[in-house]
């Protein structure tokens, strides 16, 4: 971005220092624009109807960054563009995580598999794969346990979680209020798991959501929706335009 500002102004006559302030901030706004643009035509809806069935997404992230409502209003946005959908409660390490799920899962009419606490995430979500098969339901979206990214074993599970489900899509789930610990995050998973895109949850909480901009550099990542509320329909596809006004907004 230096880069571009430097180009935009050495060397040329600039008469007021109105035009100059002018004049950065318009290059800036263009360099944040190519380099989110990269990667923000993902249409997942698209790229679901498009694959083998059944689709499966495998939804992870550290704790407290709000997963398990995003899987909620994710299954809300699936059904609204005409597709099925069956839940693997994959958490079976926090108390009350099933139960939690089973509730959105209810409210939005969607099959769930579960297990028992303790057991094994991986076998629940081949369950729901096998039973997405045997009934024709065209995604399975698996949930797992919220882990720090200091928690060797946890992320062993989640590679096993991985190895069996043999996801077509991962998706990390980020906080936009966690500064650079979110960034940190991402680099840490991207380098033991590997994902393919990001929701940024919280962003309603006035969050500038600077991360982005740095998935996008740093990682080559998309953050592909926001979460911008509690209710189901809050989940936004990422606009790298509405990211630009919300940055340089006062």
């Amino acid at each position: 971005m230096l880069d571009d500002i430097k180009k935009a102004i050495v060397g040329k006559k600039i008469r007021r220092s109105e035009d100059l302030e002018q004049t950065v901030m318009d290059t800036l706004k263009k360099s944040i624009e190519e380099i989110l643009t990269k990667n923000e035509n993902i249409d997942i809806i698209k790229i679901i109807k498009e694959s083998q069935r059944p689709f499966v997404i495998v939804f992870f992230g550290v704790n407290g960054v709000g997963k398990t409502t995003t899987i909620a209003k994710f299954i809300y946005m699936l059904k609204k563009n005409g597709l099925t959908c069956i839940v693997s409660a994959s958490d079976t390490f926090r108390a009350a995580a099933q139960e939690q799920l089973a509730i959105h899962a209810q409210k939005l009419e969607v099959p769930m598999v579960k297990g028992k606490y303790g057991g094994d995430p991986a076998a629940v979500a081949f369950d729901a794969i096998q039973s997405a098969k045997s009934r024709n339901i065209d995604v399975v979206l698996v949930d797992t346990a919220g882990r720090m990214n200091t928690d060797a074993d946890l992320t062993n599970e989640l590679r096993r979680v991985m190895k069996i489900a043999k996801p077509n899509f991962k998706i990390l789930v980020l906080d936009s209020l966690g500064g650079n610990d979110t960034l940190e995050q991402a680099k840490y998973f991207e380098n033991a798991i590997g994902f393919d895109a990001v929701i940024l949850t919280k962003v309603d909480a006035d969050a500038k959501g600077g991360v982005v901009l740095s998935l996008a550099y740093e990682l080559k990542k998309p953050v592909i929706f926001l979460g911008v509320g509690q209710e189901y329909e809050n989940l936004e596809p990422f606009s790298a335009q509405w990211f630009i006004d919300r940055l340089f907004s006062s």
